[in-house]
């Protein structure tokens, strides 16, 4: 569309208080509930600016004119407009320009501007342009060479003559397009994650909101687990308390029973759960004001007790999530981290989990802390800081055993140690 028109367009769907799509919110049932247990809404105005702020002094550093955003979290962090998120994941129709000192430009899917008339920091609204293979067929670099020209059109008009731009994520035939089009092309990545990591005041207040509705979900489950059910029937119940609650979405089917828990990673399925089966999942739920709540429990199916081995498992998983939490603190390095954290004994190392804790956000996020097997090949290394949130993880379970324990905490990284975030309990839980 040529500016004029996206111009127009724009001040046609600018228009405050008319209870836009973004404006709906949670909702009153969990706002009530959230204000029955003593917690403290977020500032949504203060959050959305404290991350532009973030991101605006990082680009600076950077000596960048801008950046383009394509990963939806990252459009969401950066403008907290959401449509399709998940769509967009694989159909990259929509994307945001962010001027280091200029405007932040929203292009969004086909007729869909109006979505973002409440959101005051973004300065235009235009139609997007996708050229992925799907909408562009054999036009894919001709789409994206218009795609980059109207990219490389912004970083001139906002640049200052600075022509360094960030690119979060892009195929070939974009990359190909700006560098034609005289833009110099730099990874956005570190800077989005890195940006990300330090969560603002708000931003903490939204997590222990999602927190909040994740472990009223969890307790719809435990409510609701009786051996005969399947794993997807129990699996059902965390959806709907969560999306009842302004959740958004769930990344993972991690539900697994039985002999399924073991080795970790079998999503769930159609298995009958049985008397005296671990049942373990793992949230990695995006909640209320797109926060992500990601955390694991293991229970026992039935009335019966867990056998002493379930147990003993039991009890090793909840040693290490206890010790790992009390080494966090802000200044310790990710290596350091690492070096110290709580060994398993050597039967289960093999099965042990991907990573020792990471970052939790809009997502799964930085950092990473790896076991001490994988820092060679994969590890690095980087201060802990005040305002991060980890999810702290544990899975144990033998090669070849009948069944695994997985546990996961997750915590906000305090000036004086770490601070669970998630209070449903996990020693006892085990009929």
């Amino acid at each position: 569309m040529p500016e004029g028109d996206s111009k127009i367009r724009t001040a046609m769907h600018r228009r405050p208080g008319l209870g836009g799509h973004g404006d709906l919110g949670p909702g009153d049932r969990a706002v009530a509930e959230w204000t029955a247990a003593g917690l403290a809404l977020p500032d949504v105005a203060a959050m959305r600016r404290y991350r532009l702020d973030r991101l605006r002094a990082r680009l600076a550093a950077d000596d960048l004119a801008g950046i383009v955003l394509v990963d939806p979290l990252n459009v969401r962090y950066a403008t907290d407009s959401t449509n399709m998120q998940i769509w967009c994941l694989h159909n990259a129709v929509r994307y945001a320009f962010v001027a280091t000192d200029g405007p932040v430009v929203l292009f969004d899917f086909h007729n869909c501007e109006h979505l973002s008339d409440h959101l005051d920091l973004v300065d235009e609204i235009r139609p997007g342009r996708g050229w992925f293979y799907f909408i562009s067929g054999p036009r894919v670099d001709e789409h994206a060479r218009a795609w980059a020209d109207e990219i490389a059109e912004l970083v001139r008009a906002h640049g200052g003559g600075n022509r360094r731009l960030a690119v979060d994520k892009l195929d070939p035939a974009g990359l190909d397009a700006l560098r034609a089009a005289g833009i110099t092309v730099t990874d956005g990545q570190a800077i989005l994650e890195t940006a990300r990591a330090v969560k603002g005041p708000d931003e903490i207040r939204a997590m222990r909101c999602a927190v909040h509705a994740c472990e009223t979900a969890m307790q719809a489950m435990w409510d609701a687990l009786a051996p005969g059910m399947t794993e997807q029937e129990l699996w059902a119940h965390l959806h709907a308390a969560n999306i009842a609650r302004g959740g958004e979405w769930i990344e993972t089917r991690l539900l697994a029973s039985g002999p399924r828990t073991n080795p970790w990673f079998q999503e769930c399925a159609a298995r009958p759960i049985e008397a005296g089966d671990i049942v373990a999942f793992d949230t990695d739920l995006i909640g209320p004001y797109g926060m992500c709540v990601d955390i694991s429990r293991s229970w026992l199916a039935g009335d019966g007790r867990p056998t002493d081995r379930q147990r003993a498992l039991y009890d090793l998983a909840a040693e290490q999530i206890a010790a790992n939490t009390g080494l966090i603190r802000p200044g310790l390095g990710l290596a350091e981290l690492t070096r110290r954290a709580y060994r398993l004994p050597e039967a289960y190392r093999p099965q042990r989990y991907s990573v020792v804790a990471h970052g939790t956000g809009l997502c799964d996020e930085y950092p990473a802390v790896y076991y001490p097997e994988d820092f060679p090949t994969s590890g690095y290394d980087a201060p802990l800081e005040a305002g991060m949130v980890l999810s702290v993880e544990s899975y144990v379970g033998e090669v070849g055993g009948p069944d695994g324990i997985k546990l996961e905490q997750q915590v906000l990284v305090t000036e004086t140690g770490a601070e669970p975030l998630s209070t449903f309990p996990m020693a006892g839980l085990m009929r």
